[in-house]
């Protein structure tokens, strides 16, 4: 019965790009690699020529979990909505019983679930908002999907792995279940703004915009460099969608992927203060009215974006973890442009910057504006909790570069209008880190 379900999945076929639907760009992109940067970047050496060395990890990620399953024991047939829950040791299915704590360990929980974070947390939310029968998604359908989703994302980048999206997803659940939007949003809008916060990053290759576009890659060049990392991100995801075909029984399929666009674009980090300041200026008029669809999806776009750059907000524990992991992968995109001769992008350079000094610029005039609103919105515990962290953080960070503790303190009055116009140094990097 295992077998016959993995293979339904088409976890176990090999998937050829020329056999499917998925759009132009996303095929390309597989194809192509990051090998096409010129000047002979290699960013991706292990993935070199390896489309089918990805689909064998994929089918083997996928077995490897349900080799430890009941399933394989001669368990019953269940129910398939309790499939992945007999998948799941004690310990990961007692943690998803508190997938709405602020506190979630996604590290552990990764661990718990052999690597397969996004796959069950994703199905579990759906599961939980009645998503899966109210849509009648196909079950094979939906977790085929789920796994091409987190199969697409890549595990050697420090960040912007599937761990990554996991953990804004959990963020995504805990902003909609605040009073505001837990009593205002559709059904049609959670299912929106979970599978937004799950693909934001898919296909991710570590690198920034402004790479792309300095080493005339023909992504940059595609997307007309703007928004070039949102655009991938979107249109891959569409791209697995209509290969999967989860929505081909929904007659909105179209209104779905568009508005799915929309809100993963809006994770573009250099276009922060417009998105901010329209923000802010809702609220200083008093003017959102979430009964009306279009504010409603303002604010899920303000909520992926807080999702998205929430790790400094929060435990401490979780944070600096995290921190550490953007870190590394800005100073490994400096090291091959130091490698290759190229200019050395912002706080990329590991001998001018540490992670104290990134972190602290990175909540002062990005963090702090974002999250000081989003309490104006949603004046809750959940919000001051954030804050609360965020203030800690920054703390612990600056007590480790004594020297940047004077200029981070001026921000700090009121973070909500300081920092009207963050550094550009901060924001062009930030379109990494998001």
């Amino acid at each position: 019965m295992v077998l016959s379900f993995v293979l339904q999945s088409g976890v176990t076929s090999r998937r050829l790009p020329e056999q499917h639907n998925r759009n132009d760009s996303n095929r390309s992109f597989k194809q192509q690699g990051l090998q096409s940067v010129r000047l002979g970047v290699d960013l991706d050496k292990n993935e070199t020529g390896s489309i089918p060395a990805r689909r064998v990890r994929r089918l083997f990620s996928f077995q490897r979990h349900l080799l430890s399953s009941r399933l394989l024991r001669g368990a019953p047939h269940l129910n398939p909505l309790h499939i992945l829950d007999e998948d799941y040791c004690g310990q990961a299915k007692c943690m998803l019983e508190k997938v709405g704590s602020w506190n979630f360990d996604i590290f552990l929980f990764d661990r718990l679930t052999n690597g397969n974070s996004l796959v069950f947390l994703t199905f579990n939310l759906l599961n939980q908002y009645g998503l899966i029968e109210l849509f009648q998604l196909d079950m094979v359908k939906l977790r085929r999907f789920l796994v091409l989703v987190q199969e697409d994302y890549h595990n050697q980048n420090p960040y912007h792995n599937a761990v990554h999206a996991a953990d804004v997803t959990q963020a995504m659940h805990c902003y909609l279940r605040e009073p505001k939007l837990a009593q205002s949003l559709t059904s049609f809008d959670i299912l929106l703004g979970l599978l937004a916060a799950a693909t934001h990053d898919l296909d991710h290759p570590g690198v920034n915009q402004p790479f792309l576009i300095k080493t005339n890659h023909y992504l940059a060049a595609l997307y007309r460099n703007t928004s070039v990392l949102e655009n991938h991100h979107w249109r891959s995801a569409v791209g697995l969608l209509r290969e999967t075909e989860l929505f081909s029984n929904l007659p909105a399929e179209d209104s779905i992927e568009r508005q799915l666009g929309s809100l993963i674009l809006a994770t573009d980090i250099s276009r922060q203060n417009e998105y901010l300041s329209r923000f802010r200026t809702h609220l200083d008029e008093n003017d959102l009215c979430l009964g009306n669809a279009s504010h409603r999806h303002f604010v899920l776009q303000m909520a992926l974006k807080c999702a998205d750059i929430c790790n400094p907000c929060r435990p401490w524990e979780l944070s600096k973890q995290w921190s550490e992991k953007v870190t590394e992968e800005f100073f490994h995109q400096g090291d091959i442009e130091k490698k290759h001769k190229l200019e050395i992008s912002p706080l990329c350079d590991s001998e001018a910057n540490t992670i104290a000094s990134v972190q602290i610029g990175f909540m002062t005039y990005v963090v702090e504006p974002l999250f000081a609103e989003w309490a104006r919105f949603s004046d809750t515990r959940l919000s001051q909790t954030m804050l609360g962290h965020l203030g800690l953080n920054k703390a612990s960070w600056s007590a480790m570069e004594p020297e940047a503790s004077g200029s981070s303190e001026e921000g700090e009055s009121e973070p909500g209008r300081a920092t009207e116009e963050p550094s550009s140094r901060v924001l062009s990097q930030g379109s990494q880190e998001s």
